[in-house]
């Protein structure tokens, strides 16, 4: 505990941290990594000498200070390594989204002029070779994975251990040299340049400082009281903001360990073998293993299937009032921990989330439902609301104020205002330094006193101080009759069911909303499955029968719902259509962190949105798609547009008023 005590002093630099870390927590885990099944690890002092091997060999390759060195690949201790070497020879790194076409990558490795790019394996080497001939400043690409290489011109391409091994034996001639860059780091150098999703255009690249991201990851790790004994599971994507706060910045601050998995298909074994104390993750996450379990209870016996849904009723009612510590009556009290003898522990442990002490969620709003399912199991999973221009932290519920309908308060050294037209603003010491090479953007989003505009509309709670998030502020609008139109909040209802991966909201500047469905694949598939109904596409399976009619009682649910919110009850879908293709980031209608592009979606299929306002009841389309190895085609449907029930009279009652 000793680091949490010392003040920043003297700590202003990732490899600042790491010496001391590499001194204070010398055989201490600091990154584990599962490979061919092993768990392989490295202590602090161990990985030091790794990340030191490492800069000396980028010294040597002429990564000069100022450099930008793109990183990109999968969780791996190596490349989370490359971006504390790359600061400590003075560079800049610059993770990119491991999944991201080539030509997504061409436009982040051109804006931002990486002279070098650090690759995990080949397939992302060929992704930066397609489009090298688009990247003037390019000059070396480091692999990691040696192969399917062998055979690739290395003129301008270096395996990763040769890096270190030629680093290694110039230790003497560079070390200087590397300490003399090393000494030169600041609260104010730049510690990493991190991209926007890009929701509503290009991305921007996000200056972040030293000062940024050690005050963000010291502040918050004192907040939930965070210790050297921690341990994370780092799957996220490294280019997400998320993921640098959580296994490098809140890592290096207290000292913790970072494990990676083997791959993202053995991630939930991995999961479970590691046991995280710490652990955060977007909803989609949350969603998806709570879809999958409700999968699981139907394929269980009849006996099973009642305890599980008797003691899950129980922990809804007391669950959350338990974690709080409220009070709570003997005989609930008794009736919880039978429960979690035989159900909610044992579900837990099968989830990974046995040992968790807290957990966050955070990039997009959770569905209330959804939140509320984890807390009741005992697990103290909390919500935050940040960005990447925040260093991730602008609220956090502190323990016993947890709320599924709120955000929490004002993170430790935020400020927070809310505009005239609701939208929040904030600084901090997370607060950006720029947007790179776009100073016009800089001065639209940050003003001179240091006052970000969030692009969010919300508002806070009188008495309780707590920050209610309504939507973006550009997707909050008024319907025809002048009610509130809010889309994610009907959004994260519809996504609780298990059979709705994906919902999009209409309405706004109309008398009624309508909606966008994308089933999920996983869970309808296991039903048509158990039911013996054939299916050959995810289009015919979208299209079935019984799947519209289970949707449509899905939404009437939803209406009845949303209804009962005076200044939302406008919302209501009043008409749907199940999707014929899931919405893809490949096919630019989300990005890479899983965020709608609404404004894309609506003009992609701005033929459906016209059927599903003049009253059609099919609506015959063609829509452009993109495969997995980058070639175009389309796809044919002819959509079957679904009537929901409406609550009477809600609509009117907000209009009214």
């Amino acid at each position: 505990m000793a680091q949490m005590q010392m003040g920043a002093e003297g700590m202003q630099s990732l490899p600042a941290l790491l010496q001391r870390n590499a001194v204070q927590f010398a055989d201490a885990p600091a990154y584990r990594e599962k490979e061919f099944g092993i768990w392989q690890c490295w202590t602090w002092a161990e990985a030091a000498k790794e990340i030191e091997a490492l800069a000396l060999g980028l010294v040597n390759l002429g990564v000069n200070e100022g450099d930008f060195v793109a990183i990109i690949g999968r969780n791996r201790p190596y490349l989370y390594w490359s971006m504390i070497a790359a600061q400590a020879v003075g560079a800049v790194p610059v993770p990119l989204y491991q999944d991201a076409a080539a030509e997504e990558m061409a436009y982040v490795l051109g804006h931002s002029g990486a002279r070098f790019v650090i690759v995990g394996d080949q397939e992302q080497a060929d992704k930066v070779i397609e489009v090298q001939d688009q990247l003037n400043q390019f000059e070396h690409m480091i692999y990691l994975d040696p192969r399917g290489m062998r055979k690739y011109d290395h003129t301008q391409l270096h395996q990763f251990s040769h890096i270190q091994d030629q680093g290694r034996a110039a230790y003497d001639e560079l070390i200087g040299e590397l300490a003399k860059r090393q000494a030169k780091l600041d609260y104010d150098s730049t510690c990493v340049m991190l991209y926007t999703s890009g929701t509503t255009g290009t991305p921007k690249g996000v200056v972040l400082s030293n000062r940024n991201v050690i005050q963000s990851a010291k502040n918050s790790a004192e907040f939930d009281h965070l210790t050297q004994g921690e341990n994370i599971l780092s799957y996220l994507p490294m280019a997400w903001v998320g993921d640098f706060i959580f296994s490098i910045g809140q890592a290096l601050w207290c000292g913790f360990c970072v494990n990676c998995p083997e791959s993202q298909d053995t991630m939930m074994t991995d999961l479970r073998e590691i046991g995280p104390t710490y652990f955060f993750a977007p909803p989609r996450v949350f969603e998806g293993q709570l879809t999958n379990v409700l999968i699981r209870m139907e394929d269980s016996s009849a006996l099973k299937r009642k305890m599980f849904h008797h003691f899950l009723a129980h922990a809804k009612k007391v669950g959350g009032e338990i974690l709080d510590g409220r009070p709570v009556g003997l005989m609930d009290r008794l009736k919880y921990a039978l429960g979690d003898v035989l159900v909610y522990g044992p579900l837990k442990d099968t989830l990974g989330y046995g040992r968790i002490r807290v957990g966050y969620t955070a990039g997009e709003a959770i569905g209330p439902e959804i939140f509320d399912f984890y807390r009741s199991l005992g697990i103290n999973l909390k919500q935050l609301y940040g960005q990447t221009e925040a260093t991730v932290f602008i609220t956090v519920q502190p323990d016993g104020e947890v709320r599924a309908d709120t955000v929490g308060v004002p993170a430790p050294e935020v400020e927070i205002k809310i505009g005239d037209n609701g939208e929040i603003y904030y600084r901090s010491p997370g607060t950006f330094v720029e947007y790179f090479n776009n100073p016009d953007s800089t001065a639209s989003t940050k003003d001179a006193e240091g006052w970000v505009a969030t692009g969010d509309a919300g508002f806070f709670e009188e008495g309780s101080g707590h920050l209610r998030i309504i939507d973006r502020a550009k997707d909050v609008g008024k319907m025809a009759d002048g009610a509130m139109f809010a889309p994610k909040y009907v959004e994260n209802k519809l996504k609780f069911y298990p059979d709705i991966l994906e919902a999009v909201l209409f309405g706004n500047g109309r008398d009624r909303c309508v909606a966008f469905i994308n089933i999920d694949l996983t869970a309808v598939g296991n039903w048509a499955e158990r039911n013996n109904i054939a299916y050959a596409s995810y289009q015919e399976l979208a299209g079935h029968p019984q799947v519209l009619e289970s949707i449509r009682s899905h939404v009437t649910a939803v209406n009845q719902s949303v209804a009962e919110d005076e200044m939302l009850s406008g919302c209501q879908v009043h008409r749907f259509v199940v999707l014929h293709k899931e919405l893809d980031a490949d096919d630019g209608e989300m990005t890479r962190t899983r965020k709608v592009r609404r404004r894309i979606v609506e003009e992609k299929f701005a033929d459906i949105i016209t059927a599903l306002y003049d009253g059609s009841e099919q609506i015959s389309t063609t829509t452009e798609v993109t495969y997995e190895d980058g070639r175009k085609g389309s796809i044919s449907a002819t959509l079957t547009i679904v009537d929901a029930e409406v609550k009477p009279g809600a609509i009117h009652k907000v209009a009214a008023e």
